[in-house]
């Protein structure tokens, strides 16, 4: 079996890259042949087999739709010989569907871009509908799916969630990271999406019973400068300056160490606009390293946190009572907290990114044996 991948760079540092590096590693391992096409400005991958071609998506070039039709022959040459293709990067599906042509295509939709046929104008927002309707769509979640067969009714979609490394959160570092009281931690930067602003406005109600509550924020604070700014306004017009901690993009062990202080984990994912939780892969990665959870509904993370098992689902409609008071039901109750804690390192442990892969091996051979029946 040989796949072609059309893939964002490889580098692991957004959600594309870390998606298509930890599959095209899981399919290798799993005997997958796999060619990657990946941006012109992409690292080369010791062991990976890559054509560096692909206008970039982190962050998108300008005239990117030129510059997609300008790679096509490139792209068909150098997939020429692939079996099926599967476009990992939503953005790339005009380019995949027709290098693709008649071979089975598989598209992996994450989140937000199921609605980009419908928030593009014409002639853009067609031609991505006519991309996803060539694919078999793998949706990360379920909620992700229902998006997306609302606006593009009929899809052909599969929903095989998100994958995390569970091994990387079950030693965490210490790196001299001590909490000043019951500690709530966050992750995934400061936006509008990820409910920082509800989050700060929740902390100041659970200071009311919980006066020595802290509550650290990690991720970047200029994504969004705006939310940033009234997240900071938030803070200081609520007197939490000694309760907030908004700590910046930190590295990696800083942040599994801050996993391993603290006592809650909690996003409360906003639906912004056209813009959704896909998964919350944050929360499977939190729970691999022991912690409860808090996540919202409407929104992907249902998937990744089993309400009452791993954590605790809240309302986005009532995210201003609901989020308090599942905060403070954690922190009060360490027995509770820590039964959590437990059951979602095992759910983690059982969302690898081999279990995912096997999965997704699975499907191609469905789609390769569906072709190969339809053209007798």
């Amino acid at each position: 079996m040989h796949i072609g991948i059309l893939t964002a760079k490889l580098n692991a540092h957004s959600g594309w890259e870390h998606y298509g590096l930890a599959l095209i590693e899981s399919l290798q391992a799993l005997g997958v042949r796999v060619t990657a096409v990946v941006p012109h400005n992409s690292d080369v991958m010791d062991g990976i087999e890559v054509q560096r071609l692909l206008p970039d998506v982190t962050p998108m070039e300008s005239r990117f739709l030129l510059k997609l039709a300008r790679c096509y022959p490139a792209v068909r040459q150098a997939l020429h010989e692939c079996d099926l293709i599967h476009n990992i990067v939503e953005v790339y599906a005009p380019l995949a569907a027709a290098v693709a042509g008649p071979r089975p295509h598989i598209m992996t939709v994450h989140g937000s871009y199921a609605r980009y046929p419908q928030v593009r104008r014409w002639p853009v927002g067609p031609l991505y509908a006519w991309a996803y309707r060539q694919a078999r769509m793998v949706c990360v979640s379920h909620y992700t799916e229902h998006i997306l067969q609302q606006g593009i009714p009929g899809a052909r979609t599969v929903v095989i969630n998100n994958a995390v490394d569970a091994a990387h959160y079950a030693n965490l570092p210490t790196l001299g990271v001590t909490k000043q009281g019951p500690t709530i931690v966050t992750a995934g930067g400061v936006k509008t999406r990820k409910g920082t602003l509800e989050l700060v406005r929740a902390v100041a109600v659970v200071r009311d019973t919980i006066p020595d509550v802290q509550c650290v924020v990690l991720g970047s604070t200029e994504t969004e400068k705006q939310t940033t700014a009234q997240v900071r306004a938030e803070v200081e017009r609520l007197g939490l300056q000694d309760t907030v901690h908004l700590m910046g993009f930190v590295p990696d062990d800083t942040l599994r160490a801050w996993y391993g202080a603290a006592d809650v984990f909690v996003l409360p994912s906003m639906n912004d606009g056209w813009k959704f939780e896909g998964f919350g892969l944050v929360h499977l990665e939190a729970s691999a390293a022991g912690l409860p959870v808090i996540g919202t509904d409407n929104s992907g993370v249902v998937d990744a946190v089993d309400h009452n098992v791993t954590g605790l689902i809240v309302s986005q409609e009532y995210v201003a009572e609901a989020l308090p008071e599942a905060i403070i039901a954690l922190l009060r109750d360490p027995v509770r907290a820590r039964r959590m804690g437990e059951a979602g390192r095992q759910k983690a442990q059982q969302q690898s990114w081999m279990h995912m892969a096997q999965q997704m091996v699975a499907l191609y051979e469905t789609r390769l044996y569906e072709a190969r029946l339809s053209a007798k």
